[in-house]
C-alpha cells in the first residue's frame, strides 16, 4: 500500500476552502497531527454538516414542506444531492458534491451477471435494495415533477433513476449517525448527516475510535481510542460488520476482516419433511443470521440444526432446544454431520462461483471488472473460512443426560 498526498489537487483545495468558510479549522491533512489515544482527530462544525435542516432551509424547503405524505429524511437528502449536482458550480455545496464518486460499487449498481455470482444471501438482499429503490423512484414522480420550475433541464434528466441511485448510495455509504431534531415536515427517524472531509477517512476493522456530535462545541468529533502513528494513514471504524454487510452497505470488502462469516441461507435448510420445524424456526426468529466463521458453525446455526434433528413427536420439547437444551448423542452427531455437509456444499458453491468469475473477467469492460473483483474478494474470503472449517472438528454440545431428548 502506498500513499500520495492529494492536498494540491484543485478539487481538494476547493473543498478545504469551502469548509474553512463554514468554520472548519482543522489541519488534519498533516499526518503528524495524529498521535496518542484519546486525541481529537477531527472536529467538524455543525455548519459543515449536510442534514435535513440544511435542506429545509434551502431552495427546496418550500417544496418539501408542502409535500404530502411527508417524505423520509433519506429521500430529502437524496433529492438535495440530485438538485445541487444539477446546479453545478452555482451550488454552495459544489466543492463537496464534486468530490463524490460518479458511480458506486454497491450491489445496487451491479449487473445481473455479477449479482448471480454473489452468495445467495447477498444476492437476495441486493435485489431487495434494488426493488426498494425502484419503489422510491416510482412513488415520487409527482414530487419530482413539482420541482420542474426551479430546474434548467427536463425533470426526467435531473431526477432520473440513475441519479436517484447515485444519491441514495452517497447517503447510504457516506452519512454518519447523528440524531437530528424532529421535524413536522418529515416522517421517520432522522439520524443522518453527510460530513464533508470526514468521509475521506477509510474503514479499518481493527481501529478504535469514538464518533459523535458534541452538543457543547456544536461539532461532530472523532477521537482516537487506540492511537494513530505519525505519518501513517488515519482510519475510522464503521462498526463490527462482516464482509457481506460491508459490500451491501458500503461497496467494499475488507481483507482479513475479523468479523468475516459465511451465511447459511434458509433455503439450504428447506425440506418438505422438515416443513413444520422450519416454520417453527421462522416463528421464533431462528432462520436469520445462521453463520459459519473460521472458528466453526455459530451457536445459532447449531441450535437450529439440533431442532431439526428432534423428532416430530417431541414437539413439546422444541422450545427447550432453542433455549439451549442438549439433545441425545445420536441427534448431536446428526447435527454435526449436517453442519459438515452444509460446509462442503457451500465450499463447492463458492468454488463454482469463483470459476464463473474468472471466466467473466476475461470478457468484461472496466466497470464490470471492478464489480467482479469485489465479488471475487468476497468469495475468496468465504472460501478461506469454509476450507478452515472443513479441516477441523466441530465441537460437541454436552449436557445432563437426564434432560437429553431421545428418538
Amino acid at each position: 500500500v502506498s500513499s500520495v498526498s492529494l492536498c494540491h489537487q484543485l478539487q481538494y483545495v476547493k473543498l478545504m476552502k469551502f469548509l474553512h468558510q463554514q468554520g472548519f479549522t482543522s489541519k488534519l491533512l498533516q499526518p503528524s497531527f495524529f498521535t496518542g489515544p484519546g486525541q481529537l482527530l477531527i472536529s467538524l462544525p455543525e455548519s459543515c454538516l449536510l442534514t435535513t435542516s440544511s435542506v429545509l432551509d434551502s431552495h427546496l424547503g418550500h417544496y418539501i414542506k408542502s409535500l404530502m405524505p411527508h417524505p423520509s429524511p433519506v429521500l430529502v437528502l437524496c433529492v438535495f444531492l440530485m438538485y445541487e449536482r444539477h446546479r453545478g458550480e452555482a451550488s454552495d455545496w459544489f466543492p463537496y458534491i464534486d468530490l463524490l464518486p460518479a458511480t458506486y460499487t454497491c450491489p445496487v449498481f451491479f449487473t445481473d451477471e455479477v449479482l448471480a455470482v454473489l452468495p445467495t444471501t447477498v444476492w437476495r438482499q441486493a435485489l431487495e435494495q434494488r426493488e426498494a429503490l425502484r419503489e422510491i423512484y416510482s412513488s415520487n414522480q409527482d414530487f419530482f415533477r413539482s420541482l420542474q420550475p426551479i430546474l434548467s433541464q427536463p425533470v426526467e434528466e435531473v431526477f432520473s433513476y440513475d441519479a436517484l441511485r447515485w444519491a441514495w448510495c452517497s447517503v447510504n455509504t457516506r452519512s454518519v449517525y447523528m440524531s437530528n431534531p424532529s421535524s413536522n415536515f418529515l416522517c421517520g427517524k432522522d439520524v443522518y448527516a453527510l460530513a464533508p472531509f470526514l468521509d475521506l477517512l477509510n474503514h479499518h476493522p481493527h481501529v478504535k475510535v469514538k464518533a459523535s456530535f458534541n452538543d457543547v462545541t456544536r461539532c461532530y468529533e472523532i477521537r482516537s481510542v487506540s492511537g494513530t502513528l505519525c505519518y501513517q494513514q488515519a482510519f475510522i471504524n464503521y462498526g463490527s460488520h462482516d464482509n457481506q454487510q460491508l459490500l451491501l452497505e458500503y461497496g467494499f470488502v475488507a481483507p482479513c476482516n475479523p468479523h468475516s462469516v459465511v451465511y447459511v441461507d434458509k433455503g439450504e435448510l428447506d425440506d418438505r419433511s422438515l416443513e413444520q420445524k422450519i416454520k417453527f424456526l421462522k416463528e421464533n426468529n431462528f432462520l436469520d443470521n445462521l453463520t459459519m466463521s473460521k472458528e466453526g458453525p455459530s451457536w445459532r446455526l447449531m441450535t437450529a440444526l439440533r431442532l431439526l434433528s428432534v423428532p416430530q413427536t417431541l414437539y413439546h420439547q422444541w422450545k427447550a432446544v432453542l433455549l439451549g437444551q442438549a439433545v441425545s448423542e445420536k441427534r448431536e452427531e446428526w447435527s454435526i454431520q449436517t453442519a459438515k455437509t452444509l460446509c462442503l456444499r457451500l465450499l463447492q458453491d463458492t468454488q463454482s462461483a469463483l470459476d464463473k468469475i474468472s471466466h467473466l473477467l476475461q470478457q468484461c469492460d472496466q466497470s464490470v471488472r471492478e464489480q467482479l473483483n469485489l465479488a471475487k474478494s468476497l468469495r475468496n474470503e468465504e472460501r478461506y473460512i469454509l476450507q478452515k472449517i472443513c479441516g477441523q472438528e466441530i465441537p460437541v454440545m454436552t449436557g445432563h443426560f437426564k434432560n437429553l431428548l431421545f428418538l
